[in-house]
């Protein structure tokens, strides 16, 4: 497997991301990959692949976003890579709190894309959050290892009580969202989001 890159939004360079495209289908993503279409077909919307860089059904860190943002068909993956302000905050947040690649996966709690073409991002609809509450336990069965759930942001906060009812045993650890629009206007927030990644990981050094 490639290395991991060394610094934020390496996903806009073309041949990064055609390199990254070739491994979309390796075998630790695949059944993700296959979740992912079939909730494609379902919702009649995209849903971004997960990073084959990442841990994949391996993972024992799930790291839940709220929805893929408008510039995810410009890779079409959920990715700390992505050229976007929040990726490269989650790329140096996780980094710095020693959380090692292959034990995270990036998921979004409603996993489709929601915007119109061209929209602003928005927050999720309650009724597309009772829609995307079906996919947690299938998201669960492919994730044996799984050790700890993060939710960021208040939205992807609120999946914490379904994850809880399905999984009572698995610790959940929320941090706030890490677009620029919370972490650069309010210096508390990266402090926060480093103290619940801490947790997280004290969790995984916790769990075999």
């Amino acid at each position: 497997m490639p290395a991991s890159p060394d610094a934020p939004k390496s996903l806009r360079d073309p041949a990064l991301l055609e390199a990254r495209r070739a491994m979309a289908d390796a075998p630790h993503v695949r059944p993700l990959r296959a979740f992912a279409r079939m909730i494609a077909a379902e919702r009649g919307a995209a849903v971004p692949d997960p990073d084959p860089l990442d841990g994949g059904v391996e993972a024992r860190l799930l790291l839940l976003l709220e929805t893929p943002g408008p510039s995810i068909g410009r890779t079409g993956f959920v990715s700390r890579d992505n050229p976007t302000g929040t990726a490269a905050n989650l790329f140096r947040f996780l980094a710095e709190a020693g959380i090692a690649r292959r034990d995270t996966l990036i998921w979004n709690a409603v996993p489709w894309v929601i915007h119109a073409p061209g929209a602003l991002n928005r927050a999720p609809l309650r009724s597309e959050a009772s829609a995307a509450a079906p996919y947690f336990a299938p998201l669960l069965a492919l994730l044996p290892r799984l050790a700890v759930v993060v939710p960021a942001g208040r939205f992807a906060r609120e999946a914490s009580a379904p994850l809880a009812a399905l999984r009572p045993e698995l610790p959940v650890v929320a941090i706030p969202h890490p677009s620029p629009t919370y972490v650069c206007t309010a210096p508390a927030v990266r402090e926060r989001i480093l103290a619940g990644l801490a947790e997280a990981a004290a969790h995984l050094a916790a769990t075999p």
